[in-house]
């Protein structure tokens, strides 16, 4: 076994990797470039080497840098986590020569399968199916347009060594294909030092499900069940469950078969995944393989018991699987869902800065964080935004969903935005809940994006209670206990709630000796128990003896209440204090109309107008490039430009001036 290795990643997949070789005793070396100096994986492993600039261009992925690193420290092997280097040949082969053990498949696996455009050739001649599409490398707009009108639209363009939704563009026609190859290439390029890209038909309303498989350089293969990933925006995965709703013992044997087959044509060995899309009938199509650790591989192990990256670690090591087919149970439901620094109610831009304040959960029986983050960490322009990994455990799948409802709301994340009220909305969607899962499933059931809103009514009783429960601790904290003026036993309040426009009475008696809340509204008696305490963000408590979870937040004379993806601003008053409240005036937001403002902090690429040009609605304006993703902004209105506020290659703030119309 070896005695060192070396994480040639960062972020929550360096910790995660990190933490199974200190179980199996094994040193660890860490990489960071100059932004990930004080990063959590940096002070988690044992050894961490400085490997050059922020852009990953110039650090993680500069292959001699990672080989230097590793000859000084006298590592014997390698993780590539995933992203990076992890699917490079070239990078593998330049291990082999070197005599370091790559943890991962061969070079010649990763050539024939981690390329794109090869594994497809060779599912062709496995007789795997597999969607219709043009699997050469497409050097110009002009062939690609006439490729995708020869497959007919709508057409996928996919990064040939591309994954993590980077470098893939939908069109349904041939202006989209024009835009979609150049930012396709160019993400491709900035993700994996590799711009070929090729172009397939796009199924739509199909499954997205993959099969894990695990392989040793004997020769024995198994695969470990499947991974429903249908939930997706911009081609990325954001929720993920083990095993599948859909998927049948007889389906999940057929498509494991299959995945096998394709694994047992390259001799492949290690973890690795073969994705498949699936219609409604369940007939499934060869998508790709990602010769690689998932992202998602945590919900396979809470199902299966089996650590994949202590297999990785014992396959690379020489040693024979000690599991069969047969000792592979599947048990229990997982779900995952990624924490984005990411802001859903401005179409889901990046969101980046210092996390001035973040708590997690807490790992349990059916909790589990993987996180590469802490405290002060930085959310910079030049990674992938994940903040974590949260997979919740239970015995059925509705039990799986519960834990993620409760423990999602146990996040407190400041400094960033992030994408977590809306997880909570799709994990509540009547939808979801029954399984009925594609991949446009966010398209279908947020046509018009996403907004946070109040409370729907049969939903806002909690959030009134809750209120009424703050106000009257902090009122009897500040006014009743310092001058122990209370009566022995309870003290009745009546109290307004004020939220928006809305005025709700309610009616509270706390009980000093049971520390309980018996609150009058809307003519039902709500018992409210907790041991929440003044300084906590996070009020957990039972209401009427339903289990409820809460963030809680007081600002100035209110407060703001955030459970299930909704949000809850109101202020506590006396009935008094009510009527003089209804006089005060309206506040005016100031009308920014007639701008154009940077939706994220980024890099502006290129600017496609200048003052005096007269502009249409939908027209392309201005590419701003932020963690690795082109943003293409487009004009919501007709207009003539009368200023420009930025020009290309300015680093742009959020909601800084670009353009002003007439």
């Amino acid at each position: 076994m070896f005695k060192k290795i070396l994480i040639a990643n960062r972020g929550e997949i360096a910790c995660r990797i990190i933490r199974t070789a200190k179980k199996m005793g094994i040193q660890t070396v860490a990489v960071y470039s100059e932004i990930d100096s004080y990063s959590r994986h940096v002070m988690e492993a044992d050894e961490a080497v400085y490997i050059g600039p922020s852009p990953s261009s110039q650090s993680y992925l500069v292959a001699d840098k990672i080989i230097d690193v590793i000859k000084k420290t006298g590592a014997e092997a390698v993780h590539p986590g995933y992203g990076f280097l992890s699917e490079n040949a070239h990078f593998v082969q330049q291990l082999e020569k070197h005599n370091i053990s790559f943890i991962g498949p061969h070079s010649k696996a990763i050539a024939a399968m981690g390329d794109k455009i090869t594994s497809k050739k060779l599912a062709h001649s496995c007789n795997v199916p597999s969607t219709p599409g043009y699997f050469g490398d497409i050097k110009s707009e002009t062939e690609a347009i006439k490729i995708a009108n020869d497959i007919g639209y709508p057409v996928m363009i996919k990064a040939s060594a591309g994954g993590g939704g980077k470098g893939m563009r939908i069109a349904f026609n041939d202006h989209e294909i024009a835009q979609g190859l150049k930012s396709a290439k160019n993400e491709a390029q900035n993700s994996f030092a590799d711009d070929r890209v090729f172009i397939e038909k796009f199924i739509e309303h199909p499954r997205h499900i993959e099969i894990q498989i695990l392989g040793d350089t004997y020769g024995n293969i198994i695969y470990l069940g499947e991974r429903e990933c249908s939930i997706q925006r911009r081609h990325q995965k954001i929720i993920e469950e083990a095993p599948s709703p859909f998927v049948t013992p007889e389906l999940r044997k057929a498509m494991g078969e299959q995945a096998i087959q394709l694994a047992k044509a390259v001799n492949y060995c290690s973890a690795g995944t073969v994705e498949f899309i699936v219609d409604q009938q369940g007939n499934f199509y060869f998508l790709e393989m990602n010769t690689r650790l998932q992202v998602e591989h945590p919900v396979t192990e809470l199902v299966t018991g089996i650590d994949l990256v202590e297999w990785m670690i014992k396959i690379a090591a020489g040693e024979k699987l000690s599991l069969t087919q047969k000792d592979v149970k599947i048990q229990g439901w997982a779900i995952e869902a990624r924490i984005y620094a990411e802001d859903p109610t401005r179409n889901f831009l990046p969101s980046t800065g210092k996390l001035i304040y973040y708590q997690e959960p807490k790992n349990n029986s059916y909790v589990r964080i993987d996180s590469g983050v802490y405290e002060g960490s930085t959310i910079s322009v030049y990674y992938d935004p994940m903040i974590s990994k949260l997979c919740t455990f239970g015995n059925t799948r509705p039990e799986a969903i519960n834990h993620m409802h409760h423990v999602l709301d146990e996040y407190v994340i400041k400094g960033v935005t992030h994408n977590i009220p809306f997880l909570s909305r799709i994990l509540s969607h009547p939808t979801f809940k029954d399984g009925k899962l594609s991949t446009d499933f966010i398209d279908q059931e947020f046509p018009d994006g996403f907004f946070i809103t109040l409370p729907p009514e049969h939903e806002i009783k909690n959030f009134i209670v809750i209120a009424v429960a703050l106000h009257t601790k902090y009122y009897l904290q500040y006014f009743h206990s310092k001058q122990n003026d209370h009566p022995k036993d309870t003290v009745s309040l009546d109290w307004v709630i004020v939220s928006n426009i809305n005025h709700y009475s309610a009616k509270v008696t706390f009980n000093f000796n049971t520390c309980s809340y018996n609150i009058f509204y809307d003519h039902v008696e709500y018992v409210v128990v907790s041991d929440w305490q003044l300084k906590d963000f996070i009020w957990k408590g039972f209401v009427n003896k339903q289990n409820v979870t809460m963030q809680v937040q007081r600002q100035n004379v209110g407060y703001k209440l955030k459970a299930q993806g909704y949000e809850f601003d109101c202020m506590v008053l006396s009935p008094k204090e009510a009527k003089f409240q209804k006089l005060m005036p309206e506040k005016i937001e100031p009308d920014m109309s007639r701008f154009v403002l940077s939706p994220m902090p980024g890099l502006l690429r290129s600017l496609h107008i200048k003052a005096g040009d007269t502009v249409k609605l939908g027209q392309d304006i201005a590419v701003i490039e932020a963690m690795k993703m082109e943003n293409v902004l487009r004009s919501n209105c007709d207009g003539l430009v009368k200023e420009i506020f930025a020009k290309e290659g300015d680093n742009l703030l959020t909601d800084q001036k670009i353009l002003e119309f007439e």
